[in-house]
């Protein structure tokens, strides 16, 4: 499985501390089915994300966890002014890879009425927005005809694999799995902050979806698009009839 979404850097956010810490989270990744994770330290109002700092970090961490897991940069986006105008002009600075998937986070508070234009002038851009766990996000709870909006538009949704599992409250996974009934997610991710409390753990989650929905979508949204996001490349359609694994890694080496 790949994960695209964790905290997983020391000291540069409310994730892990320390490098200890971090390798103790990259092990339960790698006990539970992991094999390839993005770190995505936040990028808000609170935390400044310095990409050639992650990229040290992350330099450390792959020397430390010698080759057990591939680590891929790109961050937890949030859509403040200040971001979204260097996302604009720097996009390579905050997406997965330096590619063109950005994780989009939005405020709890309020939607934007610009979120629409946001999103435009982003894959104008070539900029592919990734909406991050909405089934967390109660203001996006009253907006499910504008999440299908921005899907159609060509914007993908990723939910945290422990919202299905009941971790973040009744809400949350009831919205979740409308979301996956509607076939508005193309990936889960874990949002890991930690090892214990909120891990980089996939394989619960996985199970789920391939009983509830089938083998071939939990690859799809576990494996195949999050492998796309990592390389970069655009997804394939989910509506074929023969599903056929591809090694994403021939993309990134």
């Amino acid at each position: 499985m790949i994960d695209i979404h964790a905290h997983i850097l020391p000291g540069m956010d409310d994730g892990p501390q320390t490098l200890e810490e971090s390798l103790a989270m990259l092990e339960v990744a790698v006990a539970y089915g992991t094999t390839d994770i993005v770190a995505t330290p936040h990028a808000n109002l609170q935390y400044a994300f310095d990409p050639e700092l992650a990229d040290g970090k992350i330099a450390e961490l792959r020397r430390a966890a010698q080759g057990k897991i591939r680590i891929h940069r790109g961050c937890d986006f949030h859509l403040s002014y200040d971001n979204i105008q260097d996302a604009l002009a720097r996009p390579a600075k905050y997406t997965v890879n330096g590619k063109k998937y950005l994780l989009v986070e939005f405020s709890e508070l309020l939607i934007a009425k610009t979120t629409n234009d946001i999103f435009a002038r982003m894959q104008a851009a070539g900029i592919t927005p990734v909406i991050t766990h909405p089934e967390r996000n109660i203001q996006l709870h009253r907006r499910l005809e504008q999440i299908e909006q921005w899907v159609a538009a060509g914007c993908l949704v990723q939910v945290t694999a422990q919202s299905l599992l009941g971790k973040f409250g009744k809400p949350a996974r009831e919205f979740a799995e409308e979301l996956l009934r509607r076939r508005l997610v193309h990936v889960v991710a874990s949002d890991a902050h930690d090892a214990k409390r909120r891990p980089p753990r996939l394989d619960q989650a996985f199970e789920l979806v391939a009983h509830k929905f089938g083998p071939r979508r939990a690859e799809r949204l576990f494996l195949l698009n999050p492998g796309a996001v990592i390389a970069g490349v655009c997804l394939e359609p989910d509506d074929t009839e023969e599903f056929r694994p591809r090694k994403w890694y021939q993309f990134w080496g």
